[in-house]
């Protein structure tokens, strides 16, 4: 049985009209925060990091492109892994769509993770992705941007992730990066994590207009029902 409140149309249509004033503000409030995040002071990147793709060895300035805008996000894909993180998958689901439109406004996107990059390949194959997925192993790139973490780092209790907010348990952590790059310089502009990166997710967007949004209150823990698209229904 629906236990929902059920009403009339003009009576719905009372509700929701209160419910649009809320979600003009709720956009209105969004545009001031998205401006005070472009607004934010930036960083100068000097040290050279070096990735592994399918173009060879690249450094950070190869990224861009002809963009002056990147975006990098940083996939969970330890170096001893076997597969990509789920989570992390479940987002990359939305990339190749989305870079197509990314590129026509400056921007170039990319991924990285730590683990060597035949894993990438092999993973990114069987999940028929078509973006650019580069390996940083070696490199200090994941650790110096929140990423990473060694076994020292996480038996201690501090804070170690989102800017020390909170505890990650795990070596790897997801999270994404924006740089942008002019007359040879590359500047570190942004960086989000954790629940930051929840307005990124198209899918998870969606499911927040429907009745039972994403219905994970009584899970273990959030995207705990997410796998990997081709693991629905084994």
């Amino acid at each position: 049985m629906v236990s929902h409140p059920i009403v009339s149309k003009s009576e719905w249509l009372a509700a929701r009209t209160a419910l649009l004033a809320q979600e003009k503000a709720f956009t209105r409030e969004r545009d001031r925060l998205s401006e005070a995040r472009r607004a934010l002071p930036w960083v100068k990147v000097d040290k050279d990091y070096v990735f592994e793709g399918k173009r060879g060895k690249l450094r950070l300035a190869d990224l861009f492109g002809p963009h002056r805008q990147l975006i990098v996000y940083h996939f969970m894909f330890g170096p001893d892994w076997e597969a990509g993180c789920k989570s992390c998958s479940f987002y990359a689901d939305h990339f190749d769509s989305m870079i197509v439109h990314l590129n026509q406004r400056n921007v170039g996107m990319v991924v990285a993770s730590r683990a060597p990059l035949e894993k990438l390949e092999a993973f990114k194959r069987r999940m028929g992705w078509k973006f650019e997925w580069l390996s940083s192993y070696g490199s200090d790139f994941n650790r110096d941007f929140g990423v990473s973490f060694t076994s020292e780092e996480l038996r201690k209790d501090a804070p170690n992730y989102n800017f020390g907010t909170t505890k990650f348990s795990h070596d790897e952590a997801p999270g994404l990066s924006v740089f942008y790059k002019d007359d040879g310089s590359i500047y570190h502009t942004y960086s989000c994590y954790s629940r930051g990166l929840d307005m990124l997710i198209g899918a998870y967007n969606h499911l927040d207009l429907v009745p039972k949004g994403r219905d994970e209150a009584s899970l273990a823990y959030t995207m705990e029902w997410v796998r990997l698209h081709d693991e629905y229904g084994k």
